[in-house]
């Protein structure tokens, strides 16, 4: 598996693919994965998050990716990528669409392989913003909504 970590303004990512493909996006520099020269996937994505952090809006649909999953996870997944930048939906939004609970819904953002590609920080509660398992927990889930103009 290559991988490939890149510096954004809210710390390091560590970035990994298999082959052809982007498989995982971590928060943190990978203490076993030294920078390398990456593979087209992993230097796609790295220019795609760049962009993102700098001034974009890139078009992370057009990256491959494996993202395995369950049957369930990549439902929820692939709707959460239907989320237009800038926009939120509630976990109850989107539990109602898929016909299963908000905690499950929850469960499914929390086992995402693809922080921010994957836009999981798109994803608030009623009251509040939610959880979050990246980075600093809810204030990077924050700081990421506030990028996208929705603090």
């Amino acid at each position: 598996m290559d991988s490939l970590w890149i510096t954004t303004p809210l710390g390091d990512l560590t970035l990994f693919a298999d082959g052809a493909a982007l498989v995982a996006v971590a928060w943190g520099r990978g203490a076993d994965t030294p920078r390398t020269t990456g593979s087209d996937p992993l230097n796609r994505a790295a220019d795609m998050l760049r962009s993102y952090f700098r001034d974009g809006r890139p078009d992370f649909n057009a990256l491959n990716r494996d993202v395995g999953g369950t049957a369930f996870q990549r439902r929820v997944w692939t709707e959460l990528r239907a989320i237009p930048y800038g926009e939120t939906r509630t976990y109850g939004q989107l539990a109602q669409k898929l016909g299963t609970s908000p905690r499950a819904v929850g469960m499914a953002c929390g086992a995402n392989p693809l922080a921010i590609i994957v836009p999981c920080h798109r994803v608030v509660s009623r009251s509040g913003p939610g959880g979050y398992t990246g980075g600093h927990g809810v204030d990077t889930k924050t700081a990421l909504l506030r990028l996208e103009g929705r603090a």
